[in-house]
């Protein structure tokens, strides 16, 4: 049976004005998917309305916890001692969102106890995920 993990979490949008707004937030990760981890923002969050889901890299957010880490859409690194911000760029815009760093340590924990780092592969069968994706082509 695929573990999928589900941890609310409190974030901080930073508006272009540079004000903070509380926003709930829920981080995810699922044994079935186990290079990535998930964060879906609420409705309220969004231009259009709509929840939205940012699925990256794993190593990307244990990197970003340490360092400037990420490229392309996703940026994650430091604010402090105490923050750690990420950087999310899309068709509509730029959104900064801050979180406190022991939320993110402690999810990023949780995720080892599912999938140890370097056991991400295991498990995975290719040809017979690629052959359901190619639907017996």
């Amino acid at each position: 049976m695929a573990v999928t993990l589900e941890q609310p979490a409190r974030a901080r949008l930073i508006t272009p004005e540079g004000r903070e707004r509380a926003l709930p937030v829920t981080l995810r990760y699922a044994a079935a998917d186990p290079l990535a981890v998930q964060i879906t923002f609420p409705s309220e969050a969004s231009l259009d309305g709509a929840e939205v889901t940012w699925i990256f890299a794993r190593q990307l957010l244990e990197e970003g916890l340490r360092a400037p880490a990420g490229g392309g859409d996703v940026h994650i690194w430091p604010c402090g001692r105490a923050r750690t911000v990420l950087e999310l760029h899309a068709p509509q815009g730029l959104a900064l969102v801050q979180f406190d760093r022991v939320v993110l340590q402690r999810f990023l924990l949780r995720t080892y106890a599912v999938v140890g780092v370097g056991r991400e592969g295991t498990g995975l069968d290719l040809d017979q995920d690629l052959a359901r994706l190619l639907g017996g082509v």
